[in-house]
């Protein structure tokens, strides 16, 4: 990151006096929710230890540095047991406050086609559930011990498509946020007598880089009639991460305008 303070970076908070600094880790951090969601704890004090496929932006836009960004393929399962020992050492009170999984792929077939059942192959199944399930797993076990020390928090970040057919969700990627949330359930009842509490955020159509062409369409079938905010997730994250969440756990909260009604 270049040494002079860029105008639009949120600087955090002043931590109260004798409050012990929160740590959230977040995959996927480069763009959309993950983007916004640093940029949402950042304001609030934390800090964030940022994890992407890329190195970490020169231009980063949050109040963060390099050396809390960590570059990991999490298609890779060795690279990222590498990565989780790497973020171990980055802890040193042995404390993380929340893990934020947000980490996922969305393979598209030629010209932005949806990858059916019949149409995709499984070396792409094996990866889209290597980023999109298997590495939140590996993440959470992982660091257990120090989510445990802190009581913290776990959130995935699912997807209406989890639960029902879209036209453009793939159907490994539809098949693994749906494996995810069950997941989620699991991890809550085992974490649960550790301190840690484990949910889920399901977004529906946000608007980012992911979206495909023609969900302009799908928004007058959406209650609110827009499409949701990266920011808008952000902040559904935060409260589960938070002690306004303290008794909510094992749960997957819908961030769609009403598209599941």
């Amino acid at each position: 990151m270049s040494s002079h303070k860029h105008p639009s970076k949120p600087q955090p908070e002043p931590k109260p006096e004798g409050e012990e600094r929160r740590t959230l880790i977040l995959t996927g951090a480069s763009r959309g929710i993950g983007h916004a969601t640093v940029k949402r704890f950042s304001s609030a004090g934390w800090r964030v230890i940022t994890c992407s496929r890329h190195p970490f932006p020169e231009d980063c836009p949050w109040f963060a540095g390099p050396e809390d960004h960590i570059q990991v393929d999490l298609a890779n399962p060795a690279d990222t047991a590498r990565a989780v020992a790497e973020m171990r050492s980055r802890l040193p009170h042995g404390k993380l406050h929340a893990l934020v999984n947000n980490a996922g792929i969305s393979p598209k077939g030629k010209m932005g086609a949806r990858m059916t059942t019949l149409s995709t192959p499984m070396e792409v199944w094996q990866q889209v559930f290597e980023v999109n399930f298997f590495a939140a797993f590996r993440l959470a076990v992982g660091l257990r011990e120090e989510l445990e020390a802190a009581k913290g928090a776990i959130v995935n970040v699912t997807s209406i498509a989890g639960s029902r057919v879209l036209p453009f969700a793939g159907s490994a990627y539809a098949s693994s946020k749906a494996a995810l949330a069950a997941l989620t359930r699991e991890m809550a009842a085992d974490f649960g007598p550790l301190g840690v509490r484990v949910n889920a955020i399901a977004p529906g159509e946000i608007d980012t880089a992911i979206l495909s062409p023609g969900t302009d369409k799908i928004v007058q079938q959406i209650p609110l009639r827009r499409l949701g905010l990266p920011e808008e997730v952000a902040k559904a994250v935060y409260y589960l991460c938070t002690e306004q969440s303290s008794y909510v756990t094992g749960a997957e909260l819908h961030v769609n305008g009403g598209q599941h009604v």
